[in-house]
């Protein structure tokens, strides 16, 4: 592949991941622009107005190379914005950038031929990711407090309903035990963390650090009795889906942080679900062993 400039006479299999490169480019610039329209005036908005005419910039210059137009993937865009705007602005942001392997392929086998894509390709990957690191979000200065009620809920209600499964065998019986056990955690555990907010004078609002842990609490314990409810026959497949449904909240909930804290997913997602699992299975065996020196036939 020789070195060429704009205008100049481009290579088919070239010019196709140069339209490719250019796709991407305006596409981001759609969800950037998109976003920061969304957002009211401040440091968010102009920080994602400076990305999006960076991203216009060069799909530009890409244009110049290829000498066509490209329109935006309108699918990619509003996915992504319908993404952020859900699972919050850095969220979004963040795991758009982490898809991004295949253009960062492209700008290392077009290097040797465009003087452009060293710039471009340090500017994607350093400035941009430099920009995303200033995002200023209200639920990510609170991810501690809802890490705090899902693991706290996680391991005590996976525990918990394991042992009353066995313990009692009756789903209903089951069910409204570890509500009334989940539920009452919750509050403790959501003013716990409201004093431990307070005595640290942090910049985090201790009554809404409470709600955020309370809220993860009680959704958490909902989501884990819930398969109580409705399989009123056979408590022993209620543990199970309980048990699946508590190893879908640590995926989602590890993906969700290693995204936006630029974190490994599989080191923390095998140590908060074989914390959850041990719990669940000890207190199975626990479960056993009352029912069996108490004596008890529900």
């Amino acid at each position: 592949m020789g070195h060429f400039e704009p205008g100049a006479d481009i290579d088919p299999s070239v010019r196709r991941k140069l339209l490719a490169l250019q796709r991407a480019e305006i596409t981001e610039h759609r969800i950037y622009a998109r976003l920061a329209r969304s957002l009211p005036p401040g440091p968010n908005r102009q920080l994602l107005e400076t990305i999006a005419a960076d991203e216009l910039r060069h799909a530009r210059l890409w244009e110049s190379y290829t000498g066509r137009p490209a329109l935006p993937s309108r699918v990619r865009a509003t996915l992504y914005a319908l993404v952020a705007r859900v699972f919050g602005l850095t969220f979004g942001l963040k795991l758009m950038e982490r898809g991004e392997a295949r253009a960062q392929q492209a700008y290392s086998e077009l290097q040797p031929a465009l003087a452009a894509v060293a710039a471009i390709e340090r500017e994607e990957d350093e400035h941009e990711r430099a920009l995303l690191n200033l995002l200023d979000e209200e639920r990510l200065r609170y991810v501690s407090s809802i890490v705090l009620g899902l693991n706290d809920a996680l391991v005590e209600l996976t525990g918990a309903m394991a042992g009353l499964t066995l313990a009692l065998r009756n789903p209903r019986l089951i069910a409204m035990t570890g509500l009334i056990t989940g539920l009452a955690a919750a509050l403790s555990m959501a003013s716990s963390e409201y004093l431990s907010t307070k005595a640290e004078h942090s910049d985090k609002n201790p009554l809404r650090a409470a709600l955020y842990t309370g809220a993860a609490y009680v959704v958490t314990v909902l989501t884990l009795v819930s398969p109580y409810l409705i399989l009123l026959a056979n408590p022993f497949v209620s543990l199970g889906l309980t048990l699946a449904a508590a190893l879908l909240i640590v995926a989602a909930f590890t993906f969700y942080t290693s995204v936006v804290r630029d974190d490994a997913f599989r080191p923390r997602f095998i140590e908060m679900a074989g914390l959850s699992m041990g719990v669940a299975t000890l207190s199975f065996f626990i479960g056993y062993l009352v029912r069996a020196l108490l004596g008890v036939d529900v």
